[in-house]
């Protein structure tokens, strides 16, 4: 049995899309599969475009498979755009290759023409069927007269040419993943096609033909490419070419463990990168379904992953495809990433607007030293809580807005600083804002102003802790969590002038003259009210749930 648990050399590994669609996540994760493998071994990563489907396969999918691959960094060593030593890298510029190879295996008795017509074989399928028979080739062409075919090709008659397999021929190999795999080739195969009439090959001798002479030496893939390794492992024996290494790793599944699709939700990478997503954190998740690395590690780097990376540690259990995992370790990705980095794809989406929030930044917004605080504040709020880019507008928006109603009737933790703490701190606030000894967060120094202040305010009032923080929380920005309070002032204060002129927020001055007509009395009534209504409403659902459960039993 051949040993595929030890690489001591490189490898030379291919990604081979077909371009009659988008890269998914399964092709994704394959490629990137294939991509650490030979990063691991200092080998060649190719892309091969298996193309042959000349109705579906189109240069516009190639592309954006392609693209799709560059934006997850999975740069390929061999290919198209690259090139490399066994150009081409497209099977339809390959059809030369393919032709030679097939009269090679002619010449040497393993493949024979075929005349049959599609009306013939229609007839034998039928007759097979009828007589109970599994509806395989019979064979027809397989020993005929050599006279018979040389003149059937001097009257210029189409056929195809068929590889013959062997009589009583068992095929096995060592899969990575799946563990010793056997066939009866005979019993499963009849003679098949490897050239088409037209001249087109067919996909298995594609395969097979390119993986020998490209050099193949390991073919990481998914399982629903299993039962095509018996027809390719029988023309790289006819070839007399050394088959590669196998792995056929598990299908990626959805919520329900049904084969993801489109009904899902994205299932698409470019979807993803739309969406927000970082390519460092796709790559991470799309490692982790199918493999890890014996620890309970989640959160890799690409060059860690590639340091960690084991083709034995490829599990042969599928995959469940988990949205909510995938944002949890984008947003680890995102509090990982250098505020330089970060910082433009903050500014980027603060730039875009949609129904929910509005754009807060002008599209010829440039950083430069009179506004580079105030999108330093605005990168360092987006990053402490977005698990998606597409997230940043809406938790700096949150900061510049204040809506002390908004959460009086929906954050039930709000009852917790509705007592005489509050009315005390908000009188203080008003006064100190009135003689100017609030820090408004236009001060050099004003991380310092604020520290202090929030001691002296403490000692005034003899409060400290949740006491006296929650309440200045709710108070200064209308909401009960959220970002520091200091970071969020100060970006208060540098909006004016930075931000779009049609972009309406909040200011400390008119913060404060809302809180100059607070009433404790009707913010307790509506905030119980809010919770009793909630709670009315859970109850109402839980009954529901429990009649419905209830119906389908019976």
């Amino acid at each position: 049995m051949q040993n595929t648990a030890i690489i001591n050399q490189p490898v030379r590994v291919r990604f081979a899309p077909s371009p009659t669609g988008t890269l998914h996540v399964g092709g994704a994760r394959t490629a990137l599969f294939n991509w650490l493998l030979a990063r691991k071994t200092k080998g060649t990563f190719i892309i091969r475009v298996e193309d042959t489907d000349e109705a579906r396969s189109t240069r516009k999918s190639e592309e954006s498979i392609l693209n799709d691959l560059k934006w997850m960094n999975l740069q390929w060593d061999e290919g198209p755009i690259v090139g490399g030593k066994c150009e081409p890298y497209r099977q339809s510029e390959r059809k030369p290759i393919y032709k030679k190879y097939a009269e090679q295996l002619i010449e040497q008795g393993f493949a024979f023409r075929c005349f049959c017509t599609e009306e013939e074989l229609d007839l034998k399928r039928q007759e097979a069927e009828a007589a109970g028979l599994d509806p395989k080739y019979d064979g027809t062409w397989r020993d005929a007269d050599p006279k018979e075919v040389q003149r059937r090709l001097d009257n210029g008659e189409p056929y195809t040419i068929r590889f013959k397999v062997p009589s009583s021929k068992i095929v096995s190999f060592d899969d990575v993943v799946r563990g010793k795999v056997t066939w009866d080739a005979e019993a499963m195969l009849g003679d098949f096609i490897i050239l088409r009439s037209n001249g087109m090959p067919v996909y298995n001798f594609c395969v097979a033909v390119d993986d020998a002479t490209m050099g193949i030496t390991h073919v990481i893939r998914a399982e629903e490419h299993l039962s095509n390794t018996l027809r390719q492992l029988l023309i790289l024996e006819a070839l007399n070419y050394k088959p590669p290494t196998y792995a056929h790793c598990s299908l990626i599944l959805g919520s329900d463990r049904s084969k993801l699709s489109k009904r899902h939700g994205a299932t698409s990478v470019t979807q993803f990168s739309e969406q927000g997503f970082l390519p460092d954190a796709m790559m991470n998740y799309l490692a982790n379904l199918g493999w890890n690395d014996g620890t309970p590690k989640e959160i890799y780097t690409p060059n860690e992953l590639i340091e960690a990376f084991d083709l034995t540690r490829i599990v042969k259990s599928s995959a469940v495809f988990d949205m909510n995992k995938l944002k949890w370790i984008n947003g680890q990705h995102i509090r990982l990433m250098p505020i330089d980095l970060l910082q433009p794809l903050v500014i980027e989406n603060l730039k875009k607007s949609n129904e929910e929030v509005s754009a807060i930044l002008s599209n010829d917004f440039i950083v430069n030293d009179d506004n580079q605080l105030f999108i330093n504040l605005a990168t360092k709020i987006a990053q402490r809580d977005m698990e998606l880019i597409a997230e940043g507008r809406k938790l700096v928006n949150n900061c510049l807005q204040y809506d002390i109603n908004h959460t009086l009737t929906t954050d039930s933790h709000v009852i917790e600083v509705l007592n005489d703490d509050l009315l005390k701190i908000i009188n203080v606030l008003i006064r100190d804002f009135s003689n100017n000894n609030l820090p408004t967060g236009i001060e050099s120094n004003f991380h310092d102003l604020w520290k202090s202040y929030i001691k002296q305010i403490g000692k005034e009032l003899g409060l400290k802790g949740k006491s006296l923080f929650h309440p200045i929380r709710f108070a200064l920005t209308g909401r009960m969590s959220g970002p520091d309070i200091g970071d969020q002032l100060q970006l208060l204060a540098l909006a004016p002038g930075r931000v779009l002129n049609t972009y309406v927020f909040s200011d400390l001055n008119q913060r404060i003259n809302q809180l100059k007509s607070f009433s404790l009395e009707d913010s307790l009534k509506l905030a119980n009210e809010s919770i009793e209504k909630a709670k009315i409403e859970s109850e109402l659902l839980a009954k529901q749930l429990e009649e419905s459960k209830e119906v389908v039993s019976q």
